[in-house]
């Protein structure tokens, strides 16, 4: 059992990160996915993670939803512990009431949409405001249609997802997400399902966020050119470590680790 007394209740002070990793590892029996990572996303910030299969980058993302439990260390959310609270002045794995309160602070946006089928754009956008935040209709309402107009689907509000083309779909996901309010917005690779004719869709949207409001985002991909346009700052992972990490420009233009030039040197190829 991990002494959890080294680390913070809280953070304190006035560059606290939106989202902290401090030593945390994750295992699946002998198969260390994730190997004490640190890692800071300030304010403001979009980060991208990119890696070979099986680096460890999704995980960092389902680390932060809270659908893996972490083997050691303590990830922080806008400054309070998210997969541990305090109980009599010292921290301990959190419960599930803790959890799911917690989780409210981070929207997530999957690579296949999991948008409720038997609702419309707008019910989608509205049930997690209204069931879990607790807002009004009529403001939950609002809230969402401001919300599809930005990702440009106010005009298919009425409409169920088997009406709505892949890209259609996860520009409302994201409007989803963004409905909760949440302290950092999370990417899994949101491009991967859709027909290469929409991804422009998606990602406009997501420019669009970047540009225009200052969201927290963390985001996976496997697009390298998105990632070096939008980004500002890019981590790759291998083995379950941020190999190297930097500003778009660098890291891709002029990388130093021998196995970043190898695996984006496989990637140019590919496409």
């Amino acid at each position: 059992m991990e002494d959890l007394s080294k680390y913070p209740l809280q953070l304190d002070g006035n560059d606290v990160p939106v989202v902290r990793f401090m030593n945390v590892t994750k295992s699946y029996g002998s198969l260390t996915v994730l190997d004490q990572l640190d890692l800071d996303v300030t304010e403001g910030e979009m980060v991208s993670v990119i890696g070979p299969s099986g680096s460890g980058k999704t995980t960092v993302l389902r680390m932060l939803m809270t659908l893996e439990t972490i083997n050691s260390g303590v990830i922080y959310v806008d400054g309070q512990p998210l997969t541990h609270m305090e109980k009599k002045g010292v921290l301990v794995p959190a419960d599930q009431k803790y959890l799911r309160k917690a989780r409210a602070k981070i929207g997530m946006c999957f690579q296949h949409f999991n948008l409720f089928p038997h609702m419309t754009a707008l019910q989608n956008c509205m049930e997690g405001p209204v069931q879990v935040l607790g807002m009004s209709k009529k403001q939950a309402q609002e809230r969402s249609e401001e919300l599809l107009s930005l990702v440009g689907m106010i005009e298919k509000k009425d409409q169920h997802p088997s009406r709505l083309s892949g890209g259609q779909q996860q520009r409302v996901a994201i409007a989803r997400a963004l409905a909760m309010r949440p302290k950092v917005m999370l990417f899994d690779e949101v491009t991967s399902a859709l027909d290469p004719e929409v991804i422009g869709e998606v990602t406009n949207v997501i420019r669009n966020l970047v540009n225009e409001h200052n969201l927290t985002m963390l985001m996976v991909t496997h697009q390298m050119g998105f990632a070096r346009d939008i980004s500002d700052r890019v981590c790759f992972f291998f083995a379950g470590k941020i190999e190297e990490q930097g500003k778009p420009a660098d890291l891709f233009g002029n990388p130093q680790r021998e196995r970043t030039r190898q695996f984006l040197s496989a990637v140019k190829e590919a496409d």
